[in-house]
This record gives C-alpha cells, sequence and structure tokens, in this order.
C-alpha cells in the first residue's frame, strides 16, 4: 500500500473532519448514469451468481445474492418471469426476447460473450487466437446502440491477473491487450481461482485476485470493476477454498476497490454439479453470512475511501494486512485482511483519535480499546477484521 509522507496534524484534522461533518454522506456508487441499470441507491451493492438456473433464484436470493450473471440459452420469458418472480435482477445476453423488455426492470444490464481474451475453440478440437478487441468493442457498440440505458458486462479471464496464462494462446504475456478490451464494457470483470487450480504458479496465491482488481482498474479508467469468486473444487479432484479463504478473497476484493462480486458455484471434479453452492451446507452458510454482511455494510462501502487516515504494521512482514477506511453514519469503519498465507499480530494507527476509544469487532461479538489513536489485534491465517469506531 502506497503511504504519503504528509504532516501528522493534516491526517488528524482530515479525519476528524470527515467524522464531524454534519448533512448527506457522498456515494461512488456508479450505476446514476444508467436509467434501466443497477440500482444506484446508497445502500446497493451488487453481489451476484454466474450462469445459474432461474427456478433456484429464490434459493439464491435468500444466501445474500441480488443479481444474476448470464443465462444458460436466454434470456427466454421463462426466465424473466422466474426472475421477476424471486424479486431477482439480471445482467444478460441482449437476444430477441432480451429486446422484448426493454421496459423491465428485471433486466439491468447486458453481458458480452464470456472471456474473450482466451484462445478461441475452432474445428478438429485446436484452439486459434482471442477475439480481437476491436471485434469485441464493435459488439458492445452494437448493444449500446440499441439500448443506452443498461450497462455492458465484459467478463475477462485469469490472464487480467496472471500474465502467462497459456490459455491466452498467442496473446499469452500480452497485458497491453486488457486496455483495449475494456474499451468494449461499461463494467469491467474478470475471474481467477488461485485455491482450485492445479496450475502452479497461481495455486494457493490467493493475492492474485485483488492484484487482478487492481490491474483491472487501471485498465478500466474509470470503469467499476467486478470479478469472480470461487467458492467450489470446479475442476480440481483434489483442492477447494475453504470458508475462510473465500471471505479473505472476497475483502481482498473489496479493499482493493471491487465493485461487485460474482460468486462462480459450478462444479466438474468429483462430478458435475451446476449449483454446487447450494448442496455445500457449511460453504452456503458461510457465503450467507458474507454476503449478509457486505449487504449491511453496503453503504459504507459505497462510501469514499478516507484516504492515508490510518496506517496499519504488521508483526511479520511476510504477512502485509491491507486496509481501507471508510466513514458512514458518525462513524468510522478499518476494514482490514492478510494478503499472505499466515498469522500475525497488527498494531494500528488511527489519526485524529486522541481520546481512549471502543473499537467494535463487526460478526465477532468483542471490542477492543484504542489509546491515543493505536490499537492492536491478532490476525488467523487468511485473517479479515472488520472494526467500527464512533467517536
Amino acid at each position: 500500500m502506497r503511504r504519503y509522507r504528509v504532516p501528522a496534524w493534516s491526517f488528524a484534522l482530515s479525519l476528524l473532519l470527515s467524522v464531524v461533518a454534519l448533512g448527506a454522506e457522498p456515494s461512488i456508487n456508479p450505476y446514476t448514469q444508467w436509467s434501466r441499470g443497477p440500482s444506484s441507491a446508497a445502500d446497493f451493492f451488487p453481489i451476484a451468481v454466474w450462469l445459474q438456473d432461474p427456478a433456484k433464484a429464490e434459493l439464491y436470493r435468500a444466501a445474500g445474492f441480488n443479481v444474476y450473471v448470464g443465462l444458460w440459452n436466454g434470456p427466454t420469458e421463462e426466465h424473466l418471469r422466474q426472475l421477476q418472480q424471486a424479486g431477482m435482477q439480471v445482467i444478460c445476453s441482449q437476444n430477441e426476447v432480451g429486446l422484448k423488455h426493454l421496459n423491465d426492470p428485471t433486466i439491468i444490464g447486458w453481458i458480452q460473450d464470456d472471456e474473450p481474451d482466451n484462445a478461441q475453440p475452432i474445428a478438429g478440437g485446436q484452439y486459434g487466437p482471442p477475439i480481437l478487441p476491436e471485434t469485441v468493442i464493435a459488439s458492445y457498440n452494437r448493444i449500446r446502440a440499441a439500448d443506452p440505458n443498461r450497462p455492458v458486462l465484459l467478463n475477462l479471464s485469469l490472464g487480467v491477473a496472471w500474465d502467462g496464462w497459456y490459455g491466452r494462446g498467442v496473446r499469452t504475456n500480452h497485458p497491453e491487450d486488457y486496455p483495449l478490451y475494456v474499451q468494449g464494457c461499461d463494467i469491467a470483470s474478470f475471474d481467477i481461482y488461485p485455491v482450485a487450480t492445479d496450475i502452479p504458479q497461481v495455486s494457493g496465491k490467493l493475492w492474485l485476485v485483488p492484484f487482478g482488481v487492481d490491474r483491472l482498474r487501471q485498465w478500466a479508467n474509470g470503469r467499476p470493476v467486478w470479478n469472480c469468486i470461487e467458492c467450489t473444487h470446479i475442476n480440481s479432484q483434489n483442492h477447494k477454498a475453504t470458508p475462510a479463504q473465500v471471505r479473505c478473497e472476497v475483502w481482498m476484493s473489496l479493499i482493493h476497490g471491487s465493485m461487485g462480486l460474482i460468486y462462480f458455484v459450478h462444479e466438474w471434479q468429483p462430478k458435475f454439479n451446476e449449483s454446487a453452492l447450494l448442496s455445500d451446507p457449511e460453504m452456503l452458510a458461510a457465503v450467507t453470512q458474507t454476503n449478509q454482511q457486505i449487504g449491511t455494510l453496503a453503504a459504507v462501502l459505497n462510501s469514499p475511501t478516507l484516504v492515508d487516515a490510518a496506517k496499519v504494521t504488521p508483526s511479520d512482514a511476510d504477512v502485509p494486512v491491507a486496509l481501507m477506511v471508510k466513514r458512514h453514519g458518525g462513524a468510522v469503519y478499518l476494514f482490514a485482511v492478510t494478503m499472505r498465507e499466515g498469522a500475525t499480530h497488527a498494531r494500528f494507527s488511527i489519526y485524529g483519535v486522541a481520546a481512549p476509544q471502543s473499537i467494535e469487532v463487526l460478526g465477532e461479538n468483542r471490542t477492543l480499546v484504542s489509546k491515543d489513536g493505536i490499537f492492536e489485534d491478532d490476525f488467523p491465517v487468511w485473517g479479515v477484521h472488520l472494526y467500527r469506531i464512533v467517536p
């Protein structure tokens, strides 16, 4: 994390003024530009599930999801009826049925073909080059011409986070393609699953998720960035993220600026299961808890980040801790996550807090006390702590 050398009194004054400021608090919710897009309410944060049967929408709604992304061979009239009945919105292909529903609030966006940056299958079981960025941009322009009132989402491959991804074929190690690809969308997304993979260069490196978020935000040039989250075996016989790893990936993403999450819930190993999350009680309970907590904190996440309002120093330099500071409703929030595998002890310094303050650790039924703006806490392996301070 970058830190700037600014006088301590400047930090203190800046944070203090932001905490006591009166009136409406600003929101950075980016969807106000589309009249038929995702909600622009300050308390809306998109938590999506990828390519699921609309018949299961009520189950996903109960698990804290609020958006479907993609519909198999859809949308159809029945898809949209089921989603509307469940109160679930969708980002889907702009097919003939979709174009008949331009006034339907169930549809909040359009999706491009998935992962055009990967090598594309051709006849004979072989692979050709990726789809050219200019082809993606032309498709985007056609979608926008038919409906300028909804955003267009483009999901890219793990090449966003790892240049060596050989699935890109002749464009492996060509990250310069990505600033061109994102010109073909309004919302840029990508997927990488560092636990459920057998690729040695990716396996176990959860930090590639926020690394990809950082890079895509840079390339997206102000467009909102979303990213995918793993929670099943996917194609791995032996590896699946634990609930703690899933939560860690989620908060790594949010702290690094992701504005939407898409859970990938399919599984091919040990057998195919389109909705494997729903068949895993332990993971489903953990994901539901995480989603509900994000929903509770949506207005906080949609508030501006207070840059350099606090810092964190881990006891183990090999286990850095990423930090985000927000202000909402008169309270200061610190969201912290470990960025490498390992436990550590962390020391937090909050500028502008002099007297002893009680610190609520959200979702953990415990409190800490800061003295002169300093408090400490232990982080387990892949640990996440969310703090709330009311001066």
